[in-house]
């Protein structure tokens, strides 16, 4: 079974940069708090660090 990662948009993606917001909208985040869970590929994982400052990563069981 792989494992699972929960991200959390935890900041606005007002006042970034576009290539910023097209990766919080490719994790599939639209609105502050809202919460998608993936699989933990070195994809997902990357593209996790690096709008890192506006998210919030938990790795599940």
């Amino acid at each position: 079974m792989a494992k699972k990662v929960r991200i959390t948009l935890v900041r606005s993606t007002i006042g970034q940069k576009p290539a910023k917001r097209a990766t919080v909208r490719s994790l599939g985040l639209k609105k502050i708090n809202s919460v998608v869970e993936h699989d933990a590929t070195p994809a997902v994982l990357g593209m996790a660090k690096a709008v890192a400052h506006l998210v919030k990563v938990e790795e599940l069981n």
